[in-house]
């Protein structure tokens, strides 16, 4: 049995509360590495308490054995396996690891009343919108939902937004690192021109086959690259092809590094995982197996050597070298200067950062030091200078807010005053939150001060709202009180207590509306 981490229980909290207020699909944005299984094992047990039936889906069979080996490590419960042979009906044990190829089955899936299980889990929930994961979920119309992703940019989560309802909580990888639950990333860019930009595209995503031909004339270099930079490090290559990565593997032998392959049809694929864990090999090649479901926590650098625009795919792979391990301190990355005409290729700067321009600004200090960039310290100096861009850009629009004759504060204004990054980038996902803001939302922002009149979305509204509240649990400026004091000249009176700006507000008015002598308001802290 696990003890949960802080996050861990505030995650588990949070999609029991959305399942609670009706919100019956709902999603969970957690990094790789950061104990999903954990946690749905957690909210599966507490749903099994209250005489639930509980599913959860994989999306390959390969995967069921381990998540019910990892559900019984993580609370006790024990499964039953719906896969081929084996079925869950006429069971006593209320929990289902199922395989989707084998439930999306019209004859299997029709044994089933559709109100069978109450609960289900969605491991890898950007699966969850293709064609076989829906006749499931349809099957079971009144079933609780509940989707893992560690998918981190607002595309994706745009497209998880037709089908889930809610975010019920995102634990983000910047977090994860900085709390000290993954491995610091260093991402180290080697100054290789990889041309891709003849590449096709299939599935939505950059052809295996191309990619393959088009590394062909690189692989030599990149294998003399990496006898310098992986040098004492035990390594996971990630390749389009079988054929690139056997073909790699013996370059990278040819360089003194000793390598070894595993794909599919690999017999002795347990063996050689183990012998790499062991440290018998530093460089283990593959095309694409090991992106879930294997985990080597000592493994401290990654190469991608199969470009992807698919972000959940990336991170899977990154996420394979972030798990903490005795005497790692950080993970290396490398990249390449893929050329694309794309601008949807992953790169590192994908992992940290769903802001363009942040992620743009990284890219830039990747290719500029030679040494390398940690991915943290990048994403915080680009932040800063993004922030300053930003605010010099909005400094005009907001002295005029701060002019007009209403009495109430305009939500970007508001924003502003109380540093709120969310509030001032938001970019509603789900479908309610990109409906219009009901009246009763309208009604309470306007009684707290907020002109509704820029409110155009019932997300954004609730965001608000849900800060509004919270911030008056803290004892912090309302937004009349940063209205008044910011006509005056303050700055960043949302960051102020309540008691502070009353205080300040009295002043005033015993002043007749005059700043008080010796106050510079530009310049004024409490």
């Amino acid at each position: 049995m696990y003890e949960l981490r802080p996050y861990q229980t505030e995650a588990k909290n949070a999609v029991l509360s959305e399942w609670e207020q009706g919100h019956k699909k709902t999603l969970l944005v957690l990094p790789t590495g950061c104990g999903k299984t954990v946690v749905f094992a957690s909210v599966t047990e507490e749903q099994v308490h209250k005489g639930h039936r509980a599913l959860i889906m994989a999306h390959r069979g390969e995967l069921l054995t381990q998540v019910s080996d990892k559900l019984k490590e993580a609370s006790g419960l024990d499964s039953v396996l719906e896969k081929a042979e084996s079925s869950s009906l006429g069971s006593f044990v209320p929990v289902t690891v199922g395989s989707v190829q084998s439930l999306c089955q019209e004859k299997r899936l029709d044994r089933f009343p559709q109100d069978y299980f109450q609960d289900i889990v969605v491991d890898e929930a950007h699966h969850a919108l293709s064609d076989s994961y829906q006749r499931v979920l349809e099957h079971f119309p009144d079933a609780n939902v509940f989707g893992v992703t560690a998918t981190p940019d607002r595309g994706d989560m745009k497209n998880l937004g037709e089908y889930f309802d809610t975010k019920a909580y995102e634990y983000t990888m910047s977090e994860a690192i900085r709390d000290g639950y993954l491995c610091p990333i260093k991402a180290q860019m080697i100054p290789l021109e990889l041309d891709i930009q003849n590449v096709g595209l299939s599935s939505g995503d950059f052809s295996a086959g191309d990619i393959g031909c088009a590394l062909e004339p690189y692989l030599v270099q990149i294998a003399n690259e990496m006898a310098h930079y992986c040098e004492g490090r035990k390594t996971v290559v990630f390749l389009p092809l079988i054929a690139t990565s056997q073909k790699f593997c013996k370059m990278l032998n040819d360089v003194g590094l000793r390598a070894v392959e595993v794909n599919g049809n690999s017999d002795d694929r347990a063996q050689v995982l183990t012998d790499f864990e062991n440290g018998k090999y530093d460089v283990l090649c593959n095309s694409m197996l090991l992106t879930e479901g294997w985990d080597c926590p000592s493994v401290d650098c990654i190469v991608i050597l199969r470009p992807t625009k698919i972000r959940s795919l990336y991170q899977q792979m990154v996420g394979r070298g972030m798990r903490l391990s005795p005497g790692k301190d950080h993970l290396l990355l490398l990249d390449f200067l893929w050329m694309t005409a794309r601008h949807d290729l992953c790169r590192p700067s994908a992992l940290i950062s769903k802001d363009e321009k942040i992620a743009s600004m990284i890219d830039e200090q990747m290719q500029a030091d030679e040494d390398g960039v940690d991915l943290i310290e990048a994403e915080e100096q680009a932040e800063r200078d993004v922030l300053a861009e930003r605010e010099r850009a909005l400094a005009e629009e907001l002295a005029g807010m701060r002019k007009r004759k209403r009495k109430l504060v305009d939500p970007l204004q508001y924003a502003l005053s109380i540093a709120a990054e969310d509030l001032t980038n938001y970019v509603p996902t789900f479908a309610w939150e990109m409906a219009p803001p009901s009246e009763k939302q309208l009604q309470f922002l306007e009684r707290r001060g907020i002109f509704p009149d820029s409110v155009s979305n019932a997300g954004l509204a609730s965001l608000l709202i849900d800060r509004l509240k919270r911030r008056q649990d803290m004892g912090l400026a309302t937004p009349k009180q940063i209205r008044c004091l910011e006509r005056y000249g303050f700055r960043q009176v949302g960051t102020w207590q309540f008691d502070d700006a009353s205080k300040l507000i009295s002043q005033l008015a015993d002043n007749r509306w005059r700043v008080p002598y010796g106050i510079t308001p530009a310049l004024y802290r409490p």
